[in-house]
């Protein structure tokens, strides 16, 4: 009979028993927990609100800014991409790992725990339940967002064209490798990390069963074949991963050469199926242990197959590229190298250089100077480091203003094209005094810079500074420009509001200003509380939302910095370091030159040591495809697509059909200034360097590797940096605007080669590679460098203006090819040490044997042929270039000349005999230091200087 604490044996009620006896019933420890759930979920829903109001504020606000762009469908396709890979992610995961969550604990749900039956059970369920759909939730947000972040993966595998290029070792398309391959592996990636995920929750459900009601024999079995289950959807994701893997392989760093190579081929990718097989063994080790009651089977298996994959990994490709490959690695690696060869040249344009011979003639001749003479009139004497001071020097105007860029370019002006330096003056608010530093300043007044200053490459005044085509605010010169606010530019970083009730400043005048009010379209407008609300909570500016100074026009422009502009735009290109501004039509524009680049292009090496701002590192295909217009006035942006036939900006004008435009439809005012990037130059170059080789025996024993030459700057040695000359490119008509870098064999000095880059008309994009004779010595730049450091007068000269408290500054030193052989001219700048204001003051000139140091380009050229004497060292800088050539000590001689060693020019006996003796002393110098060339040269230097003593002794 039951017995009933609160009842006799007849039912009799004898009422609770006496306080001494009476045994309260425990709390549950969770019963704390109804008395704060309230203030509990409140906090929970606001903070889940602030993140959903916040989320939906940054959407509309980005929504916003890309109709101000003018790119509201582009926005739309990200948009919609992202939510539905997010809602599906999210929702995939919360499906599987839902449903066999709920399987693992309904158990739980539904028993009374044993070792809670003093507590709440109800409550502990409920509690248990609620921690079960809130982390369920809570991965299945971070899931959903992972799979968003990968909305432009899709879009491309969406959307993918093909490259017309098979791979060479599973002959699928490049566009499987670039678009697929991708796309496929995040697919895997992300699937088996919700395999992974809900087998370890389950296991932690199933075990914190056992442990708070013990194992019970019959959910005994259906608990390990629920484990199993899953267990087997996480081994045949690892098989989906083996079969990508084998295409990875086309990306091997293993062997000699970037790509699958002979043990990948032969020893890794056999191993790579049997470890699938091992893997598919497992699987039926997994079902078969579901009807057993032991789990020795499936832990054997699994053991097999972690050792066989540790095998097929690291010990037999090892094994095989010891005992097979090295002995004999030449000819096993030889079909594969070759395939590196051409991938990696189509991958990076280098089959389509136009390879010619160069004769490298000892010097440049009086004909050949004569017969190109825009080439000699563009010649850059102006050096873009000293030049950036000195315009900040003499044309800031005002100290909020500043030069972030000097950029080269080419216009007709006066009925010539002329090579040009052009920078813009873009304002700087953060250089207004502190006590300027208001948000009306800031934001709504000092909104935009104003204009350009350009300077000819070759021309200076009579102190040394840059002649000025167009200067000063407002700006003058010899191009129209009715419109030089610089709204949009490569300074910008901060919001301004324009249109409203505060005047911007324009431009200074006297001690007063001129006033103007922004005219354009762009940026979005403030036209209702709302949204000046939204943007006050954007920026954190509560400034937005109450001044008084803001009206319905309003207009708030961000992201103006074009760089950011783009980037937003477009975040899967990737940008120049060096956008250029262009005067056209009266307007001021931004040419940023944009490439499509990957590095899933299979067999093709990866071009590396770039400059850290390069954003071409690490790819091993690049096209540049895409030229952006940016108006600096309004933002407008334009994206001509420049190379029709990349499948990337296929692929890309495809998903976003709105966004770009042919290049047809540039205005011939811009396409006149389209250059070739130097980014991806350097890139071509870094990577022809070594595949200028075509054949693997070549490649493999690296034997004719090239290098950038080094030149001096700033007391120190640096590599030289390609640069735009107008020239007449050896077998062309006419002269043209070309990006040009010298070569070097590896290791050493002397020039090999030299590749040109073509910019005008039909001929824009084309590249050129001119080889030297194997069989001539060539100097190179660091070679020329040393030679004028080596020459006695120039040398004496340079200690000079140091000792006369000036600094002497070497610009860039420029090979230029003329007719059949080379002309060096490196500029010479002087700065005092008191002053940020370089001067060119000389301008020195190699030709063969002969070197000269004069105030002008022109004055060189007569000193380096014979047809001037060559002026006077002094201590003294001087005033200026002469206007004719006078001799030595003539008045108007400016000071701070250097004598020449002219290989030709008369001179007296005794004078010869001194420079023949010292050419003989600098030779046996260069030979104790080991330095053949520099000696050879000397040696005949000598041996010219005697000749020309018996000349004249013979006269």
């Amino acid at each position: 009979m039951a017995f009933d604490f609160g009842r006799g044996r007849e039912g009799e009620d004898f009422g609770p028993p006496p306080p001494p006896f009476r045994i309260r019933r425990q709390r549950s420890p969770f019963a704390a927990f109804g008395d704060y759930n309230r203030w509990v979920f409140l906090g929970v829903a606001l903070l889940l609100l602030y993140i959903v109001l916040n989320t939906a504020k940054g959407l509309y606000v980005d929504w916003l800014w890309f109709e101000g762009a003018g790119y509201r469908s582009v926005y739309s396709k990200m948009l919609t991409t992202r939510l539905w890979l997010f809602f599906g992610g999210a929702g995939l995961f919360l499906v599987y790992f839902g449903f066999n969550a709920y399987i693992a604990a309904r158990s739980v749900l539904r028993l009374r725990p044993a070792a809670f039956a003093d507590f709440d059970a109800a409550a502990l369920r409920r509690l248990y339940l609620l921690g079960l759909i809130a982390g369920s939730l809570f991965l299945a947000i971070i899931f959903g967002t992972i799979a968003s972040s990968e909305w432009m993966t899709v879009l491309q595998y969406l959307n993918r064209q093909s490259f017309g290029v098979e791979d060479p070792q599973f002959g699928r398309d490049v566009s499987f490798f670039v678009f697929t391959l991708p796309a496929l592996d995040f697919a895997q990636d992300w699937l088996l990390g919700v395999a992974v995920m809900t087998t370890l929750v389950c296991a932690a459900l199933y075990l914190s069963r056992f442990l708070l009601i013990g194992v019970r024999p019959e959910e005994e079995r259906p608990s390990k074949a629920h484990l199993c289950f899953l267990l087997i959807v996480v081994v045949g994701l690892f098989i989906w991963r083996y079969w990508l893997s084998t295409f990875e392989l086309s990306f091997s760093e293993n062997g000699p050469v970037f790509g699958a190579t002979y043990a990948d081929v032969k020893a890794r990718l056999p191993f790579i199926w049997v470890s699938a097989a091992m893997a598919v063994i497992t699987i039926g080790a997994l079902a078969f242990a579901v009807f057993t009651r032991g789990v020795v089977v499936p832990m054997a298996a699994m053991g097999a197959w972690v050792v066989v994959a540790v095998i097929g990994t690291v010990v037999y490709p090892a094994f095989v590229q010891r005992f097979s490959v090295q002995p004999n690695e030449l000819e096993l690696e030889r079909p594969y190298i070759q395939r590196n060869i051409e991938m990696t040249r189509s991958a990076f344009g280098l089959d389509a250089i136009e390879e010619r011979q160069f004769p490298a003639a000892p010097e440049v001749t009086p004909q050949e100077i004569a017969q190109n003479p825009e080439t000699i009139q563009n010649i850059r004497l102006l050096d873009v480091r000293p030049l950036l001071q000195t315009y900040a020097q003499i044309q800031t105007i005002r100290p909020l203003y500043e030069f972030r860029d000097v950029d080269i370019d080419r216009y007709t002006i006066d009925g010539q094209r002329r090579q040009v330096l052009i920078a813009a003056r873009e304002l700087s608010p953060g250089r207004l005094p502190p006590t300027a530093q208001t948000w009306v300043n800031r934001r709504l007044q000092f909104t935009h810079g104003y204009g350009v200053v350009m300077s000819p490459v070759n021309e200076v005044v009579q102190e040394g500074l840059p002649e000025l085509f167009m200067r000063d605010i407002p700006v003058v010169g010899k191009l129209p420009l009715t419109r030089p606010e610089i709204y949009y530019g490569e300074e910008p970083d901060h919001y301004v509001i324009v249109k409203t009730r505060a005047k911007e400043f324009d431009y200074p005048i006297g001690e007063g200003s001129a006033e103007s009010v922004f005219e354009g379209e762009g940026g979005v407008q403030l036209s209702s509380l709302f949204r000046r609300l939204i943007f006050a909570w954007e920026f954190g500016d509560v400034n937005i939302a109450i001044s008084d100074s803001l009206t319905d026009e309003s207009r708030l422009l961000w992201r103006r910095n074009i760089k950011q502009r783009v980037q937003t735009l477009a975040p899967f290109l990737r940008l120049d370091k060096d956008p250029y501004i262009v005067v056209a039509d009266g307007r001021l524009y931004w040419i940023q030159d944009a490439y499509t680049a990957t590095s899933r292009y299979p067999y093709s090496t990866p071009v590396a040591n770039l400059p850290a701002e390069n954003q071409l590192n690490g790819a091993n295909y690049v096209r540049n495809s895409v030229k952006v217009v940016i108006d600096a006035y309004d933002g407008t942006t334009t994206f001509y697509i420049a190379d029709e036939t990349d499948a990337m900006i296929q692929t890309y004008a495809k998903t976003f059909p709105r966004l770009f435009t042919s290049l047809d439809r540039m205005p011939a005012s811009l396409r006149a200034h389209l250059r070739y990037p130097e980014d991806l130059f350097l890139a071509q170059v870094n990577v022809y360097r070594t595949y200028h080789i075509k054949e693997a025996n070549a490649l493999y024993n690296r034997e004719d590797i090239w290098s950038v030459p080094n030149e001096v700057f700033e007391g120190g040695e640096v590599p030289v940096q390609p640069y735009y000359v107008i020239m007449r490119i050896p077998g062309e008509a006419e002269p043209e605007f070309a990006l040009i870098l010298p070569l070097v064999p590896a290791r050493r000095s002397n020039t090999i080669a030299w590749v040109a880059a073509r910019s005008d008309g039909a001929n824009y994009g084309k590249l050129l590679a001119f080889r030297f004779p194997t069989d001539t010595l060539v100097f190179g730049p660091r070679q020329v460098e040393s030679r004028i450091d080596q020459d006695a007068q120039i040398s004496a000269q340079f200690s000079l203006w140091e000792r006369a408290g000036s600094r002497v500054i070497r610009g860039n030193l420029l090979m230029i090819p003329i007719g059949n052989g080379n002309l060096y001219v490196e500029p010479i700048y002087l700065r005092a040490e008191t002053s940020q204001l370089p001067e060119l003051k000389r301008v020195v000139i190699v030709n063969g044997n002969r070197i000269a140091m004069e105030p002008t380009l022109d004055r060189a050229l007569e000193v380096i042929f014979g047809r001037a004497a060559p002026t006077a060292p002094t201590a003294d800088a001087g005033a200026g270039p002469p206007s004719a050539a006078p001799t030595p000590g003539t008045p108007g001689v400016p000071a701070a000349t250097a004598t020449p060693r002219p290989a030709t020019t008369p001179g007296n006996v005794a004078d010869l005999a001194r420079q023949a003796e010292e050419a003989f002393a600098r030779a046996q110098a260069a030979l104790r230091n080991g330095d053949l060339a520099t000696y050879q040269q000397e040696i005949n230097r000598a041996q010219e200087l005697v000749q020309q003593i018996a000349r004249q002794v013979g006269q």
